[in-house]
């Protein structure tokens, strides 16, 4: 009943008559209206500026994350903070990036116990020896030998015989990969069950989360992609379906596309997990309107809501069309089929209505853009409180948001494209080429309007 409530009381006493008006009749719809003088649509959150040093909810700073079971609690944690303060979904736009942060402390940690474990059976007092090994600059990595070689040094020169050290390395290296995926795959597991169960504050709904990966060829990255495909697969505890988290699995050629190519593998089995679980659906980085904005790194890989928004451009800075910590700020979309039968089959009549509605749309996204600018820091306190949105940490408490809010889109929509073509041509893009045809010209028209 509140968001009724709100929807009729911004209709009659916030929205420009004419906006209102127009959004009654059908022409437009003006989506989250309830949400119109309170905040922002979503974002794209980087879980690895985030976790660094920590963050806080509101009720108390959260540690940095130390394993990959906190890495995924504290993801769920996150989605859950930000859709509190927005009414959309939300995105971690780096989350087999993140995860592998996750998974290398985890493996740390199950090969010390591992080695404490071998040592007993030869050393009376092995903590000397382990407190030497843990104030090493350098630590047991699945993708790099060097911890090795000076643990192997440590371990002779302690009088440990070298066929016995390497014997212990290889018993330690196996069961530290044993645990950390098992680690792994229940942390995936334990997400995806979290992100189907948690409510957020806005209308106690669970929140619309997604998550993009596929692009990370390290052994951790792969381990967390391959383990929240199998936790996917796997389905909840009746084997149902999970509805969420969308995942979005980036496809590129040189990284996953091809056979031979380093995370190919992971690639056939996201195929064989979307054919059987629907998720995920994939992302293509070469596509060439994704292309132009990839420059080799993370940031610069394309991520998507997923309600399929897609934020990279930025006009506002164009130095920084990445997709970490930006989102769409408010949609309006156009009703075509009710324009196309109000020109009753006139072209011409059509495109001029178009015209004028595509106008209408822009004050209307231009005033409540208005009303967002002049929104605080202090009225998001996670997501510009915390620094998740882009440049809010140059922000004080008492700021408007205004200027990092510019970092964000608006965005024009469409419904009925199909129905439009029936009314104004007899035939819909599936019926005739002339059809198709036309259809792209009407998209690209309102393409050209809104650039």
């Amino acid at each position: 009943y509140g968001a009724e409530a709100a929807k009729q009381f911004n209709e009659m006493f916030v929205l420009n008559p004419k906006h209102a008006r127009a959004h009654i009749n059908g022409d437009i719809h003006i989506h989250d209206m309830d949400f119109l003088t309170l905040t922002t649509t979503c974002t794209q959150i980087d879980i690895i500026d985030l976790f660094h040093g920590g963050f806080s909810t509101g009720h108390g700073v959260l540690r940095e994350p130390n394993s990959i079971t906190t890495y995924s609690a504290l993801t769920c944690i996150a989605i859950q903070s930000n859709q509190n303060d927005q009414h959309g979904g939300q995105a971690i736009v780096n989350f087999d990036y993140g995860m592998a942060e996750g998974v290398k402390k985890s493996y740390v940690k199950w090969y010390l116990k591992a080695i404490k474990g071998a040592l007993k059976l030869l050393i009376d007092n092995q903590d000397e020896l382990i407190q030497e090994l843990q104030s090493l600059s350098v630590q047991p990595s699945l993708s790099d030998e060097s911890y090795f070689e000076v643990e192997k040094d440590i371990f002779c020169k302690h009088g440990i015989t070298l066929d016995v050290v390497e014997r212990i390395q290889k018993y330690a290296r196996e069961q530290a990969y044993q645990d950390t995926n098992q680690e792994t795959y229940q942390a995936m597991e334990a997400l995806i069950h979290n992100l189907n169960t948690m409510n957020s504050r806005a209308g106690a709904q669970v929140p619309f989360s997604s998550l993009n990966y596929g692009m990370d060829t390290s052994v951790e990255g792969r381990m967390a992609i391959r383990n929240v495909l199998l936790a996917t697969e796997a389905g909840l505890g009746h084997g149902e379906t999970p509805i969420f988290p969308i995942q979005i699995f980036r496809v590129k050629e040189g990284i996953n596309y091809q056979k031979g190519e380093p995370n190919y593998d992971l690639f056939q089995l996201a195929c064989r997990v979307s054919a059987k679980r629907l998720f995920p659906n994939f992302s293509f980085v070469d596509a060439s309107f994704n292309k132009q904005y990839y420059k080799g790194t993370p940031e610069t890989e394309i991520a998507y809501m997923g309600c399929r928004t897609r934020v990279m451009g930025n006009v506002y800075d164009p130095t920084r069309e990445i997709s970490p910590r930006r989102g769409n700020l408010s949609f309006t979309s156009i009703n075509l089929p009710r324009l196309a039968i109000k020109s009753k089959g006139d072209i011409d009549e059509f495109f001029i209505k178009l015209d004028q509605l595509i106008d209408l749309c822009i004050d209307q996204l231009l005033e409540r853009f208005e009303i967002q600018c002049k929104r605080k820091v202090m009225n998001y306190p996670f997501l510009m409180g915390q620094g998740v949105w882009l440049d809010s940490e140059k922000l004080k408490p008492t700021d408007e948001v205004r200027e990092v809010l510019k970092h964000g889109t608006l965005t024009i929509g469409f419904i009925g494209l199909a129905e439009t073509l029936k009314s104004l041509i007899g035939y819909h893009h599936g019926e005739s080429e002339k059809a198709q045809i036309f259809g792209l010209q009407i998209a690209a028209h309102m393409r050209r309007r809104v650039d």
